[in-house]
């Protein structure tokens, strides 16, 4: 026999209680009420995750269950698949209604909502979804893109009153056997700690000091760690919105003295919501290239070259810094992402995919729609972006001049001298003796020539740039993923 009637708040990547449309909603409702979320076995086998970003939700679960305990509720964090879930609640229960957020994941997380939405419909369960920051599902283009998103920022958040908090309904204790844990012994390495509080806490620290150098070091792989905002995994597990990071730089613009700073850093705001957008719009460049006209470009697998890369040891001192430090952290700049997505697909020549999977594991803040947008711009193979190919030498010489994040990264190169430090392999035989330093036994020797690997990459993506057929899938995604009027090579 059912019970009486309950709903459910499904928490899907949105771990907060505060601009929070599908809790806002169930309270409205007032019917018993069980608060879910899971972490899913075929998400625990994915390539993408791993334990840091487990241990992130999970402290994100105690941050909001310590702020509902006086209100005798609770979110339940079950390692469970939610299909079997709902199936075993069903059987049991009267669910009524489903709230929860859109979510622009992962294929597989994507077909199992498919699955779920045909199955809440055959059992006469409503499930509300609601819009999930700036990103809208079912458009088809571009047009009034931009206007959507800043009407979806501007609306007043409603506060979400927690003492009207409707009891959880009475269920056996077999429902929540399934509890998740994670050893407090995995992965104890410094990562940002998850929660809405930590996150809250990261965005007055940024607004209230750390914004005065956004713009002068967001580029700096040392400096950007205190001078970016770091609220990126805040909005990538939903710690926070996007629109109360927007809505609390619209306040503090007002002041004239930090407005170029802050309308720096807001570009990055739309920017974030641009890039989820199109992957919302099309999801399958999470397994191919988004333009149809690279699909046979001739890249390749070496798993000895692969390997390389992901143990820091390349031979080139800002890439191995870059890898040791996003291993250890979970954190690096958007120009060091860049410069590693560009080293591994152009000066390597190695096929995406695989360092897609490995980077996703390492980003604390890993964000599917970002993630492989990204990969594909830097990758080359979106035939409407210019063709950018990182000197890693460069980068580091301009970026990180006194080699202090290396030499963080890279102690092998201590004893050099910073000017060596950017290009080891430039010791002559007296240096070596004089440092006591030898290329190939302190320390790598460079797996490839990048002055011949630039220029092998760039005679062959811009000669791409002007095949037929990817000229004509350019003029596809132009149209669908970017304002009207936009035009290629930006």
């Amino acid at each position: 026999m059912l019970c009486i009637r309950m709903n459910v708040v499904w928490f899907k990547r949105d771990f907060r209680l505060t601009d929070h449309a599908p809790l806002w909603w169930a309270l409205q409702a007032g019917d018993p009420l069980l608060l879910v979320a899971f972490v899913e076995p075929e998400l625990l086998r994915d390539p993408h995750y791993s334990a840091r970003h487990w241990r992130f939700v999970k402290e994100s679960v105690a941050d909001i269950n310590q702020r509902l305990a006086p209100f005798h509720q609770t979110l339940h964090l079950l390692e469970e698949s939610p299909i079997d879930f709902f199936e075993k609640l069903h059987q049991t229960q009267n669910i009524t209604t489903v709230f929860s957020h859109e979510e622009t994941g992962i294929g597989s997380t994507f077909q199992r909502d498919i699955y779920l939405k045909k199955w809440f419909k055959h059992q006469e369960i409503i499930w509300k979804e609601f819009q999930c920051n700036g990103v809208v599902r079912g458009k088809k283009n571009r047009q009034d893109w931009t206007k959507q998103w800043h009407a979806f920022m501007e609306v007043s958040i409603q506060p979400i009153d927690l003492s009207r908090l409707p009891a959880m309904p009475s269920l056996s204790t077999d429902f929540f056997q399934n509890r998740f844990e994670i050893s407090d012994q995995v992965e104890r390495i410094p990562f940002q700690k998850g929660g809405e509080m930590e996150a809250h806490r990261t965005m007055d620290s940024f607004f209230n000091e750390r914004f005065w150098a956004y713009a002068k070091h967001i580029s700096k792989p040392l400096l950007s760690r205190e001078n970016c905002s770091r609220l990126s995994p805040y909005l990538a597990w939903g710690n926070v919105s996007i629109r109360q990071v927007f809505q609390r730089y619209l306040a503090e613009r007002s002041d004239a003295k930090k407005r170029f700073q802050l309308d720096f850093f807001a570009s990055r705001i739309h920017w974030h919501c641009h890039f989820i957008q199109k992957f919302e719009m099309e999801p399958r460049m999470e397994f191919e290239t988004v333009n149809h006209g690279y699909k046979l470009l001739d890249r390749q697998n070496n798993e000895a070259w692969h390997h390389a890369v992901i143990s820091g040891k390349t031979g080139f001192p800002l890439v191995d810094a870059c890898i040791r430090c996003v291993a250890q952290t979970g954190y690096i700049n958007f120009r060091m992402r860049a410069m590693l997505v560009s080293f591994y697909t152009h000066h390597l020549w190695l096929n995406w995919q695989p360092f897609a999977h490995w980077l996703a594991q390492q980003f604390l803040d890993f964000e599917p729609g970002i993630h492989y947008g990204q990969f594909q711009m830097q990758s080359a193979v979106t035939g409407i972006n210019t063709v950018r190919i990182y000197n890693p030498i460069k980068q580091s010489q301009e970026h990180d001049a006194d080699a202090a994040f290396i030499l963080k990264w890279v102690p092998e190169l201590a004893k050099l001298p910073a000017p060596l430090v950017h290009e080891p392999w430039q010791c002559s035989p007296m240096e070596e003796m004089l440092y006591d330093f030898q290329l190939g036994r302190d320390y790598p020797k460079p797996m490839v020539d990048i002055e011949e690997t630039g220029k092998h990459a760039r005679d062959i993506l811009w000669q791409k740039l002007k095949d037929p057929a990817v000229k004509q899938d350019a003029a596809r995604i132009l149209k669908r993923h970017t304002n009207p009027g936009r035009k290629r090579m930006q």
